[in-house]
């Protein structure tokens, strides 16, 4: 397997918002996502962006009729779940040093949590997680987990 271009991961995603500059600023006021690039188009509108945490990357884009290309028939499915009537295809897991903390600023921030802090063991072959699971502005559900031990499976880090 070659390797990946510098400064990306071998899989990142992209995340669609009705307004993806609200939703850049919701990622990283409560979720302590940074922005790496954020490109704009015509208008200000957000063409394309990405943010990192930790060395993950995300991107962040636009759904919805004004952000169809043409010669892109693929854009006319991307919605956020806010466009679905709550629908989500997908769900999206970070890493976190310190879930309560993570938790707690998230909360702080605006986001609503639907699975509140706890600790999970997968049992004496694997590990123990502590995670909770937060809806983000457009309803897009992210589940933040800290690895508090390590078993039958390396944990680096």
């Amino acid at each position: 397997m070659k390797p990946t271009p510098p400064d990306w991961p071998r899989i990142s995603t992209a995340v669609f918002y009705a307004d993806p500059r609200r939703a850049i600023d919701f990622l990283c006021r409560a979720f302590g996502f940074s922005v790496r690039l954020c490109v704009e188009g015509e208008g200000g509108r957000i063409e394309h962006s990405e943010l990192e945490y930790g060395e993950g990357l995300v991107m962040v884009a636009g759904a919805g009729p004004e952000y169809q290309r043409e010669g892109q028939p693929w854009r006319q499915g991307y919605r956020s779940p806010a466009q679905l009537q709550g629908q989500s295809t997908q769900s999206l897991c970070v890493h976190v040093d310190d879930a309560d903390a993570h938790c707690a600023t998230a909360r702080a921030a605006g986001a609503r949590i639907v699975s509140e802090p706890k600790t999970t063991d997968y049992g004496a072959d694997y590990w123990s997680d502590r995670g909770y699971a937060a809806l983000d502005i457009d309803g897009h559900v992210w589940w933040f987990m800290q690895r508090v031990t390590t078993r039958g499976v390396p944990h680096a880090g």
